[in-house]
């Protein structure tokens, strides 16, 4: 009788050949999903119209996840060349022509492809806030030139306009946490400290307040699911330069020829114009009425008086609430980490003053000994530096100190949790970043929609799934096995 040969079964057969597809069919599944796609982007331009200057930024985050969890990035900076554009208040249409450059490196950086769909915004700061105090007509007159100068080039312009503080103080602390990554993984969250020319910004997260006390320092966001209730509060004229001029000007109240300040080194010697230190709002009312045109400003370089010139600038006098940070503001306890950047990161790192574990009284006497060192040696340590900034850094890093101690309240137990910063992950830290996050609505209210298994468990059963469908397929084999048994041995 002739033996039936088992590869001839239909069910093994059948069951053979599925296996054999699955497999290749798993595979090849496999390599698709790991192989590298390549990546389009979006982009974004957010130019940062400050006091002093204007910065333009350029993002990109990936197309397929502008509304979900695309990570949005900075790629290109540009400074502008010039002053800021509330310096532009007589001549109007220079403000618009001091952009060109940098948004013709904008054309070029972006792919031209791509020119009719970038967002462009402009945001102004605590410069044009001023200048809108003072004259309001030429602000409207340089937001103006402004835009008609930024809607000759091809992007999808959104408009130039005076940020405030609180959304300045706001979109900096949005920033700092999205580029942490603080926002998606639900850490704690990080203070933030700006410190422009004209203003300086607190921002903070802290338990004791819920936004019942002083409701205008009150942000309130959801972001990423979370619920986040912010205190914010800017302070005009308290930037680094407008408060230059406030302490010059208490020491100028008599009118005098000649000023020592102790601000500044020891041998630092120039005539300044009394018009011009009175031409600003933050102190156009203290002007001495019969000053001379000019005044000898020489250097005195004592940190302690520059201190205490500083200190009067401030107003600790009153305080209508339970805590206050100066000028009657209310503040709530100091909590959690803080980003310091801007003007303090600038500062402190010229001065070599960045490591914030460095005890206050090491930092005091090391300011001390920059203040008094003669300004002939300062100029010959530094000479690629404009000696306009080099003039300053003893008032500005004093002024500095004594904001965040006296000002805001940091004590040497809570200094360490200032963290001075540049960038972070390769973007400028500032307030441009959340500004184009919140217009385009880049960070979504709710937690994004996840796929149901991460990549790498997809992998693991795909794995299992292949195992399991080859042992199938062995055990389809299973009518061979006595026969192979049962095959005579040779001796």
């Amino acid at each position: 009788m002739k033996e039936k040969n088992p590869w001839h079964t239909p069910v093994t057969i059948i069951i053979s050949v599925i296996a054999v597809i699955a497999i290749v069919a798993l595979v090849t599944v496999a390599v698709l999903q790991n192989r590298p796609l390549p990546q389009k982007y979006k982009y974004g331009i957010v130019l940062d119209a400050g006091s002093s200057h204007t910065a333009l930024y350029i993002y990109e985050w990936p197309a397929e996840k502008d509304n979900n969890t695309g990570r949005v990035e900075q790629t290109h900076s540009c400074k502008v060349k010039g002053p800021g554009i509330s310096s532009y208040a007589s001549v109007p249409l220079q403000a618009g022509e001091s952009l060109r450059a940098c948004m013709q490196e904008a054309e070029q950086r972006v792919p031209s492809k791509r020119h009719q769909e970038t967002p462009l915004y402009l945001g102004a700061t605590a410069g044009m806030r001023l200048l809108n105090i003072e004259n309001s007509l030429a602000s409207d007159q340089v937001l103006r030139a402004v835009e008609e100068a930024l809607q000759k080039f091809p992007f999808s312009y959104q408009g130039a306009r005076i940020i405030s503080g609180q959304e300045e103080g706001a979109f900096g602390w949005v920033t700092v946490n999205y580029l942490d990554d603080r926002l998606t993984q639900g850490l704690q969250t990080t203070g933030a400290l700006d410190l422009g020319g004209a203003s300086t910004q607190i921002s903070f997260i802290s338990d004791n307040y819920d936004g019942s006390e002083s409701p205008s320092n009150s942000v309130s966001f959801r972001l990423y699911g979370n619920d986040y209730n912010l205190y914010t509060h800017s302070f005009l004229c308290y930037g680094k330069d407008q408060a230059l001029r406030m302490t010059l000007a208490q020491q100028t109240q008599s009118g005098p020829e000649t000023v020592l300040d102790p601000c500044f080194n020891p041998g630092f010697n120039e005539t300044k114009n009394y018009s011009v230190l009175y031409d600003s709002p933050c102190v156009s009312d203290r002007k001495p009425q019969k000053a001379p045109a000019t005044f000898n400003h020489l250097g005195k370089g004592n940190f302690q008086q520059c201190q205490e010139a500083i200190k009067n600038v401030f107003n600790f006098s009153y305080c209508k609430y339970s805590e206050c940070s100066f000028n009657g503001v209310f503040q709530p306890l100091l909590q959690g980490q803080f980003g310091a950047f801007s003007a303090y990161y600038f500062v402190m790192n010229f001065l070599n003053l960045t490591d914030t574990s460095i005890p206050l009284d090491t930092v005091k006497e090391k300011l001390t000994r920059y203040c008094s060192t003669p300004w002939n040696q300062i100029m010959q340590r530094h000479p690629d530096v404009k000696l306009k900034y080099l003039a300053e850094y003893c008032f500005s890093g004093t002024y500095i100190f004594t904001l965040l101690t006296e000002g805001y309240n940091f004590t040497s137990e809570s200094y360490s949790n200032i963290k001075y910063i540049k960038k972070i992950k390769g973007s400028d830290a500032g307030w441009t970043l959340g500004y184009m996050l919140n217009l385009t609505n880049m960070i979504p209210a709710e937690a994004p929609d996840s796929p149901p298994l991460p990549h790498a468990g997809y992998v693991s059963i795909v794995t299992i799934m292949a195992i399991v469908l080859f042992i199938l397929f062995i055990l389809s084999l299973r009518p061979l096995w006595p026969r192979c048994s049962k095959r005579p041995q040779i001796i």
